[in-house]
């Protein structure tokens, strides 16, 4: 499987579906992420965060694409369509992963309209939620058991956003996936929202049993 993960800005993809990813990773799938913008309006360390994103794909085994766009000014229409379409022609995504459109913040907003108006002819289009989302209510889970830990790996790469300024809880996200899992009727797990999602079960291995329904009781 080919999957493409879109997030604004640096640090959004690992926040919302860090753990989907590590999973894909360990399936043997090819993951790709386009990352819209470099960030640069947020806090600073002495890494920048386009490099703080480069070690968290590397760490991840990812292939990196960027949107260029600036940080703040993330556009709905024409222009970032055509940068998530080349994403989706470059990586042969047969799964994207996007924000969901109900956020406070107007760039994951953007991301969302964009990402679902080039993805309108793909099969399978998951929505995930930020720390800025409103009213997301799951509706898709990911069994994140033994994918915690990775997921806050991932996000460790973003020093300065983790590390320097606190702007990410690891212990919020590890409480959230917590939470998804107890909705999820699983230890731990990352809820989404689909817009559209194909589900190809595997084939059934045919069993032949001969019975003889001649004999068969029914009830009256």
């Amino acid at each position: 499987m080919n999957v493409l993960a879109i997030g604004a800005h640096p640090d959004d993809i690992e926040l919302g579906c860090g753990a989907a990813l590590v999973g894909h990773r360990r399936g043997g799938h090819r993951v790709t992420l386009l990352v819209m913008t470099t960030g640069e309006r947020g806090p600073q360390d002495a890494r920048s965060r386009v490099q703080e994103q480069e070690d968290a794909a590397a760490l991840l085994g990812a292939d990196l694409l960027w949107g260029r766009f600036v940080d703040g000014e993330v556009p709905d229409g024409r222009a970032a369509v055509d940068v998530i379409e080349a994403a989706l022609d470059v990586s042969g995504a047969d799964l994207v992963y996007t924000h969901a459109p109900s956020d406070s913040h107007q760039d994951h907003r953007a991301t969302s309209v964009a990402s679902l108006a080039a993805c309108r002819r793909l099969p399978s289009v998951l929505m995930y939620e930020s720390p800025t989302s409103v009213g997301f209510t799951p509706s898709v889970f990911f069994d994140a058991k033994g994918l915690v830990e990775p997921k806050l790996d991932l996000l460790r790469a973003h020093v300065s956003q983790v590390l320097k300024n606190g702007l990410v809880d690891l212990e919020a996200v590890e409480s959230q996936a917590r939470y998804r899992g107890f909705q999820a009727r699983m230890r731990h797990a990352e809820g989404f929202v689909a817009d559209r999602f194909r589900w190809d079960p595997a084939p059934a291995r045919r069993i032949d049993v001969d019975v003889d329904l001649s004999r068969a009781e029914v009830p009256a």
